[in-house]
């Protein structure tokens, strides 16, 4: 069985590819809206892992897990907001969702994701 790494840097990889499930790093929002409240930070969150999602073959209605990693967890009302918005009705996947110290001052989530490549 084959290991695909995509995009590997010194640290990481983005993602790594293993029969037929995606491992994706976690993704953060984008320097634009950083600092930003958390509805604009998840979305841009969950766009950027639109676009890694597609780079790998995959896509939203085919994620198995998320973890979310909160700064703060007065702000999950809001960032499930968007999220529900998001994710496709019926496939939502194993979720857990945590509250974390996160690696930048002005970030405020995080999101992990396994899911399957298309056949």
């Amino acid at each position: 069985m084959s290991i695909q790494r995509h995009d590997t840097q010194t640290r990481m990889s983005r993602a790594v590819i293993h029969n037929g499930v995606a491992y994706l790093c976690g993704q953060v929002p984008g320097p634009e809206v950083r600092p930003g409240e958390i509805t604009e930070q998840t979305e841009s969150m969950l766009g950027r892992l639109d676009a890694l999602l597609e780079e790998i073959g995959s896509d939203r209605q085919h994620l198995l897990t998320a973890t979310l990693y909160l700064k703060d967890g007065g702000d999950v009302a809001a960032m499930n907001a968007v999220w529900d918005a998001w994710v496709p009705e019926g496939h939502a996947p194993a979720r857990t969702c945590v509250c974390a110290p996160m690696p930048a001052e002005d970030l405020k989530v995080e999101i992990t994701v396994t899911a399957m490549i298309k056949d």
